[in-house]
């Protein structure tokens, strides 16, 4: 079994990706390298003698060398304003030239972006970083943010910003005979555990748009045994599932000869009690033929299971999938 629990917070969704609409968008000074690569899903790159006019290209946010005082910063729309869990301020492949410290700042506004007279809040006091290396830290703080400010001491390069949280999904403000996907990441769904994600993530399951190439999708490795792979999501809010969409888009030589989906309503226990309990889930969906490159969209063939909060899809016997779309109405 793979867990997405690489790190102590990679259950909860990035609320600084850009496929989720995060932007830099302003910094004080992003003279070698431009402050919205810190933001970039793929992981930070080195690439050895590639320069540009203003010196070594580097990938992510650095600024020049500061000679006087003060410090630089960078604001961070967040693509969905959420409560932060943790944050990783990566500074792979910054050696001689990273960030020797960091905090950060939020603010929450309902439009627009900061300006002069917005009041920030501390939300991750300074923090000691060093070189070439992932710094992932928890955030004690419980507020809800739609912007961040990065600052670094005094000056220097961070490679990625990945801002860990659930988004802000207001339940109680939502028409409850409204069809919702209840997957959906800015629906609060997420991504549990899967049997193997060699080649993509099942991260991506529940992201928004279609996926942009292959990798933008959960992959297994090729089965040599038999059985069929899996992975378990949660929904953002309990409900009742009316149509189901799975996307295998990009997936042509490899995507799976059948998928079915098993769901059931869990009331309690963890996330790691949920692989053993989720084999014996009733089918939502019994098993169907999947086609390359294409939206199947099922909703006559669904079983009435009532309201559930958890979903198993099986992909058989292995193979890829884009995306996955559960529409339903909000239950309590």
């Amino acid at each position: 079994m793979q867990t997405v629990n690489k790190h102590p917070f990679s259950q909860w969704a990035n609320l600084a990706d850009p496929r989720l609409g995060a932007e830099a968008i302003y910094a004080s000074d992003d003279f070698f390298a431009d402050k919205n690569r810190m933001l970039q899903a793929e992981p930070a790159v080195f690439i050895a003698g590639k320069y540009d006019e203003n010196g070594k290209w580097m990938d992510g946010w650095e600024s020049r060398r500061k000679r006087g005082e003060g410090y630089d910063y960078c604001i961070v729309r967040l693509g969905l304003a959420g409560r932060i869990h943790g944050v990783d301020l990566d500074t792979s492949h910054f050696t001689g030239n990273f960030a020797p410290a960091a905090s950060i700042d939020g603010c929450l506004l309902t439009e627009g972006d900061p300006d002069e007279q917005t009041q920030w809040v501390e939300v991750l006091p300074a923090a000691t970083l060093q070189g070439d290396q992932h710094h992932y830290l928890a955030v004690a703080d419980t507020g809800v943010y739609s912007h961040l400010r990065v600052n670094i001491y005094p000056d220097g390069g961070l490679a990625r910003l990945r801002v860990y949280g659930e988004p802000q999904c207001n339940w109680e403000q939502r028409d409850p005979n409204a069809l919702v996907d209840l997957l959906a990441l800015e629906n609060g769904g997420r991504a549990i555990s899967c049997n193997d994600q060699h080649f993509g993530t099942i991260l991506n399951l529940n992201m928004p748009g279609r996926g942009v190439n292959m990798g933008d999708g959960w992959e297994t490795r090729r089965r040599r045994e038999p059985g069929n792979d899996w992975a378990i999501l949660a929904l953002g809010h309990a409900g009742q599932i009316q149509s189901i969409e799975i996307d295998t888009a990009h997936f042509k030589g490899n995507f799976p000869h059948q998928c079915s989906i098993q769901a059931a309503f869990v009331p309690g226990g963890t996330d790691d009690s949920l692989v053993t309990q989720s084999m014996f889930w009733p089918e939502l969906l019994p098993p169907q033929l999947m086609r390359m490159d294409a939206i199947h969209t099922f909703t006559e063939m669904l079983n009435d299971l009532g309201p559930i909060t958890h979903v198993r899809l099986n992909i058989i016997p292995d193979g890829g999938v884009s995306r996955l779309r559960l529409f339903g109405r909000i239950a309590d």
